[in-house]
C-alpha cells in the first residue's frame, strides 16, 4: 500500500502511524481492500491539511479520527452489499507467519482471528468502533467521544455493551500457538492423506465447516455441522487435493493455524482457517471467493479446476461403467 510521493511532516507521520491505522480499519471492515482504501484516503486528507497549514497538534489523533469515521461510513453500505452476497460471508484472510498482526501493532492473536472479526461483525458499526479503540488499542473515552460524535459518558455505555456482547458470543480458542499448530498439522496431514480415523478423532464432535465462495467459486453456501458430516467431507477435499496436484502450505491465518492451497502454477486456490479449542478443530473456515484472496497473490480459477476434476473422473470411470 504504497503512499501518495509527498515529502515533509505528513509523510514521515503517515509511515509511523500506517500500522495501526490499517489495523483499526482491518478489524472494523474485515477486508484488506477496503481497510488499505480507507486509511489511503485519511492520508490524502491528513497530506492535504497540513500542506493548508490547518493545526493538527497529534497527527495520531487526527489520522484515527479519519479512518475510524470512513470505516463507519463504509460498514453501512457494506452492510447493504451484504444483503446480496451469496452464501456465507468471511472476512478476507491475512497471513501472519511473521508476526500477530502483519500491520505491525501488536495485540492478542485472538483479536485478529476470524472468530473473533465474525463477533465484531455482529455490533453496529458504532459500537464496534467504540470497543475497538478502547479495548483493543487503548484509547481513552474522551479521544473516543469527539471520533464517534458521542459524549465520553455515551461511549462508555457503549463499550459496556459491546462488551458483553462480545465476551458472550466470542469462542473460547486454545492460547497455545505450538499445541494449536501441531493440532493443525496432524488435522491436514490426516485429510490430505485420506486418515478419516484419525481425522475424525482430532474433530469436535459439533465441529463446523463454513464456505465463502461468494458465488465465484465453488463452494459450500451453508455451514456443514457435526463429526459424522465434516469428516468425510474434509477427507473429499483432501482427496481432491491429490487428484489435482495441488499444494497445502501450512501458515498462520488471521493469527490462527491455517493454510494456504496452491494450484501446480503456484497461484492461490483457497485459504483454510482452523479453531483449535481444548486440543481438537472446533471450526474450519475456507475461503476461495477470488476477490478476497487477490491481496495474497495471483488467484486460480476455482471453476476452471472444478471442471477439470469432474472430466478427470469422467475419463476415469467411464470404461468401468462400460
Amino acid at each position: 500500500m504504497p503512499a501518495p510521493s509527498t515529502d515533509g511532516v505528513a509523510t514521515t507521520a503517515f509511515e509511523e502511524l500506517r500500522p495501526l491505522l490499517f489495523s483499526i480499519a482491518y478489524r472494523m471492515l474485515g477486508s484488506v481492500g477496503s481497510a488499505e482504501d480507507v486509511v489511503q484516503e485519511a492520508f490524502v486528507r491528513f497530506d492535504r491539511a497540513t500542506e493548508h497549514g490547518t493545526p493538527i497538534e497529534s497527527p495520531k489523533a487526527y489520522l484515527s479520527a479519519i479512518v475510524t469515521r470512513l470505516a463507519i461510513d463504509e460498514l453501512k453500505s457494506a452492510r447493504v452489499r451484504r444483503e446480496t452476497y451469496v452464501g456465507t460471508w468471511l472476512p478476507e484472510p491475512l497471513v501472519t507467519d511473521t508476526a500477530i498482526d502483519p500491520a505491525g501493532h501488536v495485540e492478542a492473536a485472538e483479536t485478529l482471528s476470524m472468530a473473533f472479526l465474525l463477533v465484531l461483525d455482529r455490533l453496529n458499526a458504532v459500537e464496534r468502533a467504540v470497543f475497538l479503540l478502547h479495548d483493543v488499542f487503548g484509547y481513552d473515552f474522551d479521544e473516543i467521544a469527539s471520533i464517534v460524535d458521542r459524549s465520553p459518558a455515551n461511549c462508555r455505555q457503549i463499550a459496556v455493551r459491546a462488551r458483553r456482547r462480545v465476551r458472550a458470543e466470542k469462542p473460547r480458542l486454545d492460547g497455545d500457538r505450538h499445541a494449536r499448530e501441531e493440532t493443525a498439522r496432524r488435522f491436514f496431514e490426516a485429510m490430505t492423506s485420506g486418515d478419516i480415523e484419525g481425522l475424525t478423532k482430532m474433530l469436535a464432535a459439533d465441529v463446523v465447516v463454513h464456505g465463502d465462495g461468494g458465488g465465484k467459486a465453488p463452494q459450500w453456501t451453508r455451514p456443514i455441522v457435526g463429526v459424522d458430516r465434516v469428516g468425510p467431507l474434509l477427507v473429499g477435499v483432501g482427496r481432491q487435493i491429490g487428484e489435482l496436484r495441488l499444494a497445502l502450505e501450512l501458515h498462520q491465518v488471521n493469527g490462527q493455524p491455517g493454510a494456504i492451497v496452491r494450484a501446480p502454477d503456484g497461484s492461490i486456490v483457497n485459504v483454510l482457517s482452523v479453531d483449535v479449542v481444548d486440543g481438537v478443530v472446533q471450526t474450519v473456515r475456507s475461503v476461495i471467493n477470488p476477490d478476497k484472496l487477490r491481496h495474497l497473490g495471483p488467484v486460480a480459477d476455482a471453476r476452471a479446476l472444478a471442471r477439470e476434476l469432474a472430466a478427470d473422473r469422467a475419463r476415469r470411470e467411464g470404461p468401468a461403467k462400460e
